[in-house]
Formats: structure tokens, C-alpha cells, sequence
């Protein structure tokens, strides 16, 4: 069995930008597992620009951004293993893999970085009735046919779901010369962000129909069309709203899952709101030595935030392997609450954490003019407001080692939103 020092699951761009962080913080046996035949991850289809505006301070492509990375992994002289399926990893470290060079292989680790990213919810999920006919597809296939692929897979298109590939989606069919009649969004608020609904939906008189969703399909061997209905409070059809569409093609961008099959097998504990590990500030999971980041952990928004949450993991497993297994001291909690959904990091080490961490979360609806508050122990220590909140965009706290000072028996930090 051979062994190395870090084990990264995932060549995305968490995989890479862990790798190179663990790298430069001085360790050497390093090595990337991808089962892709490309490094890049979902980025090499996302062809469209607004990415690194925060890391590399100008707008790139999603293959240029990857390109970055790859290059500074290749730099690093960083070894990796394309087209390989990891089937299994145990408490142990012990990774189990395949591919055709070396059939079944296990291969132990020092540490661990989790980076698999997400998966697209599929239509079995949602429960809607009618055939399986050809033309319905998951915004992220869709894309991938068309950015890679350069096939076409419909000219008259229905998008179920206002998530960011969805609406990029109906931006990029529009190009291709294919008429989006509807996006259909169940929520009364779009999932998406807000720079995307205005350059991909207003900017191409593309109809957003919020509390909406789609109660039958239409067409046997090829979708001929859908019917939408508005949705209660509850998110149930109101009877009488029913409105049919005709279309060939139906995209569906319903929610992103995090990759965690082999996070369970590794005995890691799962966060059921975020279906991400539970981390601490160093983002370790429940298993000593296993490590995540990236949208296996919690879906970003930005794959700028990516980058520098995995950079953040690929240091912390260097320290992990340096420094051996700490002595932790009482860790405090990180609690969501009233509008806040979940937080990532879930606690923090008072006595061993950096200056400074960052605490991204989202929040449960949409809210205007409601503040960002932070209690220790019950004492409000932050109040900040904002104008706008919506779950579709990420929010971030910054939590000072120098403040926590002030609090030596602290236990609980609670974020959460407040109308005063």
C-alpha cells in the first residue's frame, strides 16, 4: 500500500487551490485525485465570464480561471491521477480507488481534503408527473452539451428553477438561437444572484415567474409541453392558475447537492441543513485528519470564495501534519438563528484559531432592512444592517481572536438576524 501525505479528492478548483496552499505552507507528497479526464472541474463548461474578480482582481472566463490554478499546480510540480473513480475512504485514511492503469488500488494518507463538489437534484426528486420523454435535462447537462460538446438540445425551452446555472442557462440558449419562454421559480424569491437574473433574464425579456412550478409533462417520445401552476404558501397548486406551455426542451435547475457518500463512509458527521460535514474554524470534520472545503462543504455562490476557503484547508492539513494531533481546548459553538440557516464553520478553537476567520451563512428568506447581529453568550456584540437579504446570495461575519479575548469562558456564538 503506498502512502502520502495529503490525499485531495476532487481537481476542481478547490482540489487545486488546496493543493497548491498545502504546497506552499511545505508539504511535499501531495497528490490530486480527479475522475474526470481534465483538471478544472465544472469550470471547463463555464464559459462565461465573472469569475476571479476577487482572487485575481479581473474578470475571466470559468476555463481561464481553472487555467490559473492548473498552472500553478503544474508549477508546483504537484503529481495527479486523471480518470480515477475514489470508490472508498475509511477512518483509517485508506483511500480506495480505480481506473485502467492500475485497476483496484488502495492508498493511505496522512491527511485528507475533501473537494468533490456537487451534484444537480435530478427530476426524480421533484415528483412530477408524466412520461420520460427526450428534451428534459438538468441545467448543468444542458450546458455541458452545449459549452463542450457543441450540441444544441432544444429550440422552444422551459426552465424550472431560478438557481444561478438556471438562469445562466436561459442567457446562453437565447444565444444559441432557441427561444426561453419561462423560468418557473417554486420559491416567492429567485435562488440565484441578483447581478444574474438582471443580465440573464431582464436583459433578454426573459419572463421570471416566482411561485410557480410545473404540475404535468406533455409528450411521449419528445417533450411537447409542460403546465405550470402558481403555488400556495404552502407550495401547493392553487387550483385555477393552471397556464400551459408549449416547448421542447425543459431545463430543470432545482438545487445543488454536496458530494458526502464518501464523507459517510469516512465516519464524518453530516450537517443536515447543508448535507456539508461539520467543520471546525480550520474546516477539520468530525474525523481527525480529514479536511473539507468547496461546495462538497456548503454550495458556494462564488468560486472566488472557493478558492480561498480551500486555500484555507490546504494550510490547515499542513499544520495537521506538522504540528500532530492537538490538545483542543473547549470549543464554542457557532449557532444559525432566527432567519440565518446554517453557518460554516459549525465551532471554533478560542485558544488555537488565527487572527481572524471568516463565518460564511445564508439566510432562510428574503429580507429588507433587517440587521446582521452576532451574540457571545447572549451579549450582542455586532449590529450591522442591510438593506437586502436573500438565501440566493452568501453573507460572511469576520470574528477577531483579540475580541474573543474579552470573553475567557465564552461557549456559544449565535448569528442570526434581527428587524431593530
Amino acid at each position: 500500500m503506498t502512502e502520502h501525505d495529503i490525499i485531495i479528492i476532487g481537481g476542481g478548483p478547490a482540489g487545486l487551490a488546496a493543493a497548491v496552499a498545502a504546497r506552499k505552507a511545505g508539504i511535499t507528497d501531495i497528490l490530486i485525485l480527479e475522475r474526470d479526464e481534465f483538471l478544472g472541474g465544472i469550470l471547463n463548461q463555464c464559459i462565461h465570464n465573472g469569475f476571479g474578480l476577487h482572487t485575481f482582481k479581473e474578470e475571466l472566463t470559468g476555463p481561464e480561471y481553472a487555467a490559473r490554478f492548473i498552472q500553478m499546480v503544474e508549477e508546483e510540480h504537484i503529481p495527479y491521477l486523471l480518470n480515477t473513480m475514489v470508490l472508498d475512504i475509511n477512518s483509517n485514511k485508506e483511500v480506495t480507488i480505480i481506473n485502467k492503469e492500475s485497476g483496484l488500488t488502495i492508498i493511505k494518507a496522512r491527511a485528507i481534503i475533501l473537494a468533490m463538489g456537487c451534484r444537480e437534484r435530478p427530476r426524480g426528486a421533484l415528483n412530477i408527473p408524466g412520461y420520460r420523454p427526450a428534451g428534459i435535462y438538468s441545467a448543468g447537462t444542458a450546458q455541458r452539451f452545449v459549452n463542450m460538446e457543441g450540441k444544441t438540445v432544444g429550440k422552444e425551452v422551459a426552465i424550472l428553477g431560478s438557481g444561478d446555472i438556471g438562469l445562466i442557462m436561459a442567457r446562453r440558449m437565447t444565444l444559441e438561437g432557441a427561444k426561453v419562454k419561462v423560468v418557473a421559480e417554486l420559491m416567492p424569491y429567485s435562488g440565484g444572484l441578483k447581478r444574474n437574473i438582471v443580465q440573464c433574464l431582464d436583459d433578454y425579456g426573459i419572463p421570471l415567474k416566482l411561485s410557480h412550478t410545473v404540475i404535468a409533462i406533455e409528450g411521449k417520445d419528445r417533450l411537447t409541453g409542460i403546465t405550470l401552476a402558481q403555488v400556495d404558501e404552502n407550495r401547493k397548486p392553487i387550483s385555477g392558475t393552471e397556464e400551459y406551455i408549449s416547448c421542447d426542451t425543459l431545463l430543470l435547475s432545482v438545487g445543488l447537492l454536496p458530494e458526502n457518500e464518501l464523507s459517510e463512509g469516512a465516519g464524518v458527521d453530516l450537517n443536515p441543513v447543508t448535507s456539508g460535514p461539520f467543520v471546525d474554524d480550520r474546516l477539520e470534520t468530525s474525523t481527525k485528519g480529514i479536511f473539507a472545503c468547496g461546495n462538497v462543504l456548503h454550495v458556494h455562490d462564488l468560486v472566488d470564495y472557493v478558492s480561498e476557503e480551500a486555500s484555507l484547508a490546504g494550510v490547515s492539513a499542513a499544520a495537521f501534519l506538522k504540528e500532530g494531533q492537538k490538545k483542543y481546548a473547549d470549543m464554542v459553538e457557532i449557532a444559525a438563528e432566527h432567519g440565518v440557516r446554517y453557518t460554516v464553520p459549525q465551532r471554533l478553537d478560542k485558544e488555537h484559531m488565527e487572527d481572524q476567520i471568516t463565518v460564511r451563512f445564508r439566510v432562510a428568506d428574503v429580507y429588507q432592512d433587517r440587521y446582521i447581529s452576532v451574540y457571545y453568550d447572549g451579549e450582542r456584540v455586532s449590529h450591522k444592517k442591510k438593506r437586502v437579504l436573500a438565501p440566493g446570495e452568501m453573507e460572511q461575519v469576520i470574528l477577531k481572536k483579540e475580541n474573543l479575548k474579552d470573553y475567557p469562558d465564552l461557549k456559544k456564538i449565535v448569528i442570526c438576524t434581527e428587524v431593530e
